[in-house]
């Protein structure tokens, strides 16, 4: 069974056309890096998966069912999570468990099921020693696992990550990428990791799903990551170079993937990059 099939999809956001047609099928058990410029549709998709966001034409299913809304066979790190303000001195342990009962606000008083689900999250993410610190003491790479482990709550078979490497240094990017690997051989689930750029991910990812303007393209990283097929997507000319491992996505001289707002005013693709701000899709 496929984990995700999206038929003719188009979503549109605030009378914006975000996607336009999207065809394609995610395999069970695979780990997706799900890529594209600003405003390209990479958190509006996630949305729609969970629900949140109803089509406007074509068809969703996830995990063999029609996307609807509080499916708990999905977990969700939004993005910019990781960087909210802590809740007082609200323990990870607390932060965690706030959800087991399917709540998100408050903390509940756990059945023993519930507080043996919490401490399975926590040891599957190996933050059992977070439990009791406040989420005020925390860095942002252990707030990362809790995020992490909150969204594994309820044994999921679908993990959506949106954008969880923002605001992280390399070695914690890494950290974090290698996690969700294991996690993902472990339980045999499937993973859309959304992210900034490509090289953290080319370890872990069995493919990418790139966005931008409008369309997609979905495969192997080589068919997919070419200067012709994301030229199509940019609706500019793209240039990719690959150096020592690490691969470079450039136009007119500039990274785009790292610095697309220095792009778009330098040689005026608004269309192509999308102007609303980081999450804003």
């Amino acid at each position: 069974m496929n984990a995700i099939e999206l038929r003719d999809l188009t979503l549109k956001l605030g009378g914006r056309v975000v996607l336009a047609d999207i065809s394609l099928a995610i395999p069970s058990g695979q780990f997706i890096g799900v890529l594209g410029p600003n405003g390209s549709g990479k958190t509006s998709l996630m949305r729609a998966l969970l629900g949140l966001v109803p089509p406007s034409g074509g068809t969703i299913s996830v995990l063999g069912r029609p996307a609807t809304r509080g499916n708990p066979r999905i977990g969700y790190m939004p993005q910019g999570s990781g960087a909210a303000p802590p809740v007082a001195r609200l323990s990870g342990w607390d932060f965690v468990a706030s959800v087991a009962n399917g709540h998100r606000l408050g903390l509940p008083i756990l059945s023993k099921a519930a507080r043996a689900e919490t401490e399975r999250a926590l040891d599957l993410v190996g933050a059992a020693k977070l439990a009791r610190r406040p989420l005020a003491d925390l860095s942002g790479g252990e707030r990362q696992r809790l995020l992490l482990a909150q969204a594994l709550v309820g044994e999921p078979q679908l993990l959506l990550l949106d954008e969880p490497l923002i605001s992280l240094d390399p070695h914690h990017q890494q950290d974090v990428v290698e996690l969700v690997k294991r996690l993902q051989d472990e339980l045999k689930i499937t993973i859309l990791f959304s992210a900034h750029e490509i090289n953290p991910l080319l370890s872990a990812i069995d493919q990418v799903l790139y966005l931008g303007g409008g369309k997609a393209a979905l495969g192997a990283v080589d068919e997919v990551i070419t200067g012709p097929v994301l030229s199509r997507l940019y609706g500019a000319e793209i240039d990719v170079i690959r150096v020592k491992g690490r691969i470079f996505v450039m136009s007119g001289g500039y990274e785009v993937e790292r610095d697309e707002h220095r792009h778009e005013a330098a040689h005026g693709h608004g269309a192509a990059h999308g102007r609303g701000a980081h999450g804003h899709v």
